[in-house]
């Protein structure tokens, strides 16, 4: 696991991942930090220093409440004020950083831990009291904060400076009591780490048997079952969506299967299914897209980066219920050989469609995968993830991803672990008053049935969900940011993954779920 948690085989033999450990010394007390950094806030219009502060005043002589003041700060989420120490004595830091906790909520937490990562990059060892003043679910969300905001992935011959090393968070005199809201955000924190790094691996380095070959080793460091299925085990089954999308490909499609049992309770268990889109590079087929509309997409398997990062560390959250995860893995080529406008292609079951638009091929590959599992696997609730309509990002920006349900208690469930994650979810309408739009003179549906966009490629998924409780995720909207903001770097997001974890974590995940019902596919 350690090139995939480093950005992916780098090969720069980097460990990029920092370390994160907790204290039961005081801030000061922490032996070799070269940066302290301290929280501060504001309460009834004062600016009030967190939890160390009159240590770190007595070590450098510093009126650190007259720098904020000289600064003008307001203590808002994730603000930094830095002061560089000037001296000889070698024990005292090098820098100390005022670090803004706004009003404490986790996401301020959250921000506040990208801050100070971001502000100690090439930094050796770094002590922070900020999580003293946080709750358990603060302190996770600090952590994840650090492990995001030190986030980076290049394939340069001299890499960016590299996140600090190791973070120390003190937490005087019983720091085991909160071990356990550390490793939740070092777990959800790494998941969102590897979503990134797997979607930001170019193409020529990643193609499905690369996809499969990562989800191979994630399942022997995590200890899943796996099966792959290839090209001709796809052929024999009748994946027709998955093959017909790959058929154009130098590197045919894969269906990977990933397995996780709960240590306790197995047989009882509920039964959820992911379900990741895996287009490893995207060119639009016959139905090709602009130039530039291609620059990005090798990122086109986020849904299924996402999966994967999420069944790496279901143990590690200590999930209740199965999961499977398969990930539909193709690459949409021209050639040829490639799917046509007007073609027909038959799904695993049977179902039918008309490709009117080969650059509508996600829908393709999920429609195979979500048949299947219904038909195989059982399932209590079913969710797919996936970059999946331009009209999502239309719709919500660049922020906010978009979640369809078939369950309002699914629903429910989703759009709170997203806020608790940070990764926010808007539901939209499974309209039915525009399923008339997918009918088709020769096939069941119309893989582009245009717009609403994102509706509609909904519907064109329902019927492959058999009356199983659904949840879709259009993660197109925020699959990328444009900019660094706070625990999100510019390019891939891997979003997602957080927030199917704090659901999946749950004691009850699927409270309230309706039993699935079967439906004529």
């Amino acid at each position: 696991m350690a090139e995939l948690e480093a950005g992916i085989d780098t090969g720069t033999g980097d460990g990029l991942l920092p370390d994160v450990e907790l204290s039961g010394s005081s801030l000061t007390q922490i032996p070799g930090a070269d940066v302290l950094a301290l929280p501060f806030e504001k309460e009834d219009d004062e600016l009030v220093l967190g939890p160390g502060a009159a240590e770190v005043v007595d070590r450098i002589g510093v009126d650190l409440l007259r720098l904020l003041e000289r600064h003008e700060a307001k203590g808002t989420a994730g603000e930094v004020v830095e002061h560089l120490v000037l001296a000889a004595d070698d024990d005292l830091p090098g820098t100390v950083l005022l670090v803004g906790v706004g009003s404490r909520r986790p996401g301020d937490l959250r921000r506040a831990g990208a801050a100070v990562a971001r502000c100690t990059r090439g930094r050796d060892r770094v002590a922070t009291s900020v999580p003293s003043v946080a709750h358990d679910a603060g302190l996770r969300a600090f952590v994840e904060g650090l492990v995001l905001g030190s986030f980076t992935f290049h394939r340069k011959t001299s890499g960016p400076q590299r996140p600090a090393r190791r973070f120390v968070l003190a937490q005087p005199g019983s720091p085991d009591r909160r071990s356990e809201a550390l490793a939740a955000g070092l777990a959800s924190g790494r998941a969102g780490w590897l979503s990134r790094s797997l979607a930001l691996t170019p193409s020529n380095e990643k193609n499905p048997a690369w996809m499969a070959d990562r989800a191979t080793e994630v399942a022997a460091a995590s200890g899943l079952e796996v099966t792959v299925r290839d090209e001709k085990a796809l052929a024999k089954e009748g994946f027709g969506g998955i093959l017909g999308v790959g058929q154009a490909s130098a590197t045919p499609p894969r269906l990977v299967e990933l397995r996780y049992t709960p240590s306790t309770g197995a047989r009882r268990a509920a039964h959820v299914v992911l379900v990741g889109k895996g287009i490893t590079f995207d060119t639009g087929g016959l139905s090709i897209k602009p130039a530039e509309a291609m620059m990005n997409m090798k990122r086109d398997m986020t849904g299924a980066g996402v999966v994967l990062a999420v069944m790496r560390s279901l143990a590690e959250v200590g999930c209740p219920v199965r999961v499977t995860g398969l990930l539909a893995c193709a690459e949409n080529a021209v050639d040829g050989n490639a799917l046509r406008p007007g073609d027909v292609i038959r799904h695993y079951g049977g179902r039918t469609s008309e490709v009117t638009n080969t650059d509508a091929e996600g829908r393709l590959v999920l429609a195979d995968a979500l048949a299947y599992a219904v038909d195989k696997l059982a399932p209590t609730v079913l969710v797919d993830v996936a970059t999946l309509t331009g009209a999502m990002k239309i719709s919500l920006g660049q922020r906010t991803g978009g979640l369809f349900a078939s369950d309002d208690a699914l629903a429910d469930h989703l759009l709170a672990a997203g806020r608790a994650a940070g990764e926010p979810l808007w539901r939209m309408p499974l309209a039915d008053d525009y399923e008339e739009l997918l009918e088709s003179s020769v096939a069941d549906a119309d893989n582009a049935a245009g717009t609403p966009g994102a509706i509609t490629a909904a519907l064109f998924l329902r019927p492959f969900t058999g009356g199983v409780p659904w949840a879709h995720l259009d993660i197109a909207s925020v699959g990328d940011s444009p900019v660094d903001a706070f625990e999100w770097t510019a390019g891939a997001t891997g979003f997602g993954a957080r927030a199917l974890l704090h659901w999946l974590e749950q004691r009850q995940p699927l409270a309230g779920v309706t039993p699935p019902r079967r439906r004529n596919r």
